[in-house]
């Protein structure tokens, strides 16, 4: 039939006829055909040809239920099947929906998306958010100390400032860094710095189990082997970024050193030796680790440790990577040995004594460097940071408390105005702040690194890229000052 644009129309009248039935004669049934007789001579011919049987008499008795059609003024003959009622079944295959010539004029005319000849093929991040890159894009080293190798992966260009980072219990750098130092914000923060991931003794990847006569580092032997690691990649300064058992060794680092770190950036960190009850708990785990292996109640307390109260109602995912990774990915012997390290801690014997304390000598006592000093609003380690804050010079130390009433660039100006500050920032609805608010703690890295002087130009930069992104979010902030 003639086509138009969107669909089809009626054939003009042919040979005079004005409604154009002429055309459909050839393909209708003729009324006046008399199929009984033509039906009844045909069955007579088959069967006389084949001396039909008593199974050939099956098939012409449904023969006799299928009504024949002579098509073509008798020309050729076929059979409709109908049912027990004498009607026609419907055996045709289903067709596309016919549309009248005003339907399809009506669709042809509407506009063609230009998007309906596109195929997506494939999807590729700017800023891959994958864990297990950070893996592919570090350089593993493996640095000799006095109390043996010890694992470091290089992220990032050896000529920028350095960025020494360790982690916290039960956790090694890929399992506590990668998603953070993997966001896009840090992404580009990096192309300015060098992030150097120290690994404890044993705690990396796949590491073997430690000789049972090996002794494992204290507390202070493990801050002490970060020397090496400056010796051995050639490090003047750099800047501190530790986690839970990791930020109390960068503390104790820079107390013993304050020449090798120009500035702290802390999360969840304890300045005072463990108290009975965590000793207790830590003890027992220990002991089950070393003879049991990983076991529910381990697991239970390393959850604690990370997410604090009830992990099971936050980020499904999230908690169930992390046990996950207790169950399989940690060798249960040098984890107890690193725990152990831990429980046995000494204080860090900071002290905030007022300016102009006859007899005191406060450079002695306690951090000279500027100190950013993080923690969530659900950690189980809320008051060790106030504590550890208290224990600062109040000359280069405030608290400042985040939550959800005011916007987070309020803080700028504490970051500007001098580089002498050291801060206790917490973030609300979290306990791993790295995990479960990353843009937070990256905007407040920037700044803090902005008001240490480091690529000034470059963070203003990726300030106004955050500035854009983060005005969709509800997400707010108060600020305290002391």
């Amino acid at each position: 039939m003639p086509q138009v644009e969107g669909g089809y129309v009626s054939l003009p009248a042919m040979n005079g006829n004005g409604n154009g039935s002429a055309i459909y004669q050839s393909t209708t049934e003729p009324q006046a055909a008399s199929p009984t007789s033509v039906f009844e001579s045909v069955k007579r011919a088959i069967g006389q040809a084949i001396k039909s049987s008593p199974g050939d008499s099956d098939e012409l008795v449904r023969m006799e239920q299928r009504q024949p059609v002579i098509v073509g003024g008798g020309a050729s003959i076929y059979f409709r099947d109908r049912d027990k009622t004498g009607k026609t079944l419907n055996t045709k295959m289903p067709s596309a929906p016919t549309h009248t010539a005003e339907e399809a004029h009506l669709l042809g005319t509407m506009p063609v998306d230009p998007m309906d000849d596109i195929e997506l093929r494939s999807v590729q991040l700017q800023f891959p958010n994958a864990r297990g890159s950070i893996l592919e894009a570090c350089d593993q080293r493996r640095v000799p100390t006095d109390k043996g190798d010890i694992h470091v992966a290089i992220q990032g260009d050896t000529s920028k400032p350095a960025i020494v980072t360790y982690h916290d219990l039960g956790l090694n750098y890929a399992t506590s860094f990668a998603g953070f130092f993997n966001f896009p914000v840090m992404r580009g923060l990096l192309e300015n710095f060098c992030v150097y991931h120290v690994t404890a003794p044993g705690q990396e990847e796949g590491a073997p189990t430690l000789p049972e006569d090996y002794v494992y580092p204290t507390m202070d032997e493990l801050a002490a082997q970060l020397l090496f690691v400056l010796s051995h990649f050639g490090l003047k300064s750099v800047i501190g970024f530790g986690v839970g058992a990791g930020a109390n060794i960068l503390a104790r680092f820079a107390h013993g050193h304050p020449d090798k770190v120009g500035a702290l950036c802390l999360i969840n960190c304890v300045s005072t030796q463990s108290g009975w009850i965590e000793w207790g708990y830590q003890s027992f785990n220990a002991r089950f680790l070393r003879t049991k292996g990983m076991t529910q109640g381990v697991i239970d307390y390393l959850m604690w440790h990370h997410f604090g109260r009830n992990p099971e109602e936050r980020n499904h995912d999230l908690v169930q990577m992390y046990k996950q990774h207790f169950e399989r990915g940690v060798n249960p012997t040098n984890l107890a040995m690193l725990i152990n390290a831990y429980i046995h801690r000494n204080d860090l014997h900071l002290a905030r004594t007022p300016p102009g304390t006859p007899g005191a000598e406060t450079a002695a006592t306690t951090l000279k460097m500027p100190v950013i000093n993080i923690t969530g609003s659900l950690s189980p380690h809320v008051d060790d940071t106030v504590t550890f804050n208290g224990r600062l010079d109040p000359t280069n130390s405030s608290w400042m408390k985040v939550s959800t009433h005011t916007n987070l660039y309020n803080i700028l100006y504490i970051y500007i105005i001098g580089a002498n500050f050291g801060l206790v920032l917490q973030i609300s609805d979290c306990a791993m702040v790295l995990e479960e608010q990353p843009a937070k703690l990256a905007e407040a890295f920037r700044l803090f690194l902005q008001g240490e002087g480091y690529a000034v130009g470059t963070l203003q930069k990726l300030a106004r890229k955050i500035s854009t992104a983060s005005r969709s979010s509800s997400t707010q902030i108060e600020l305290c000052v002391q």
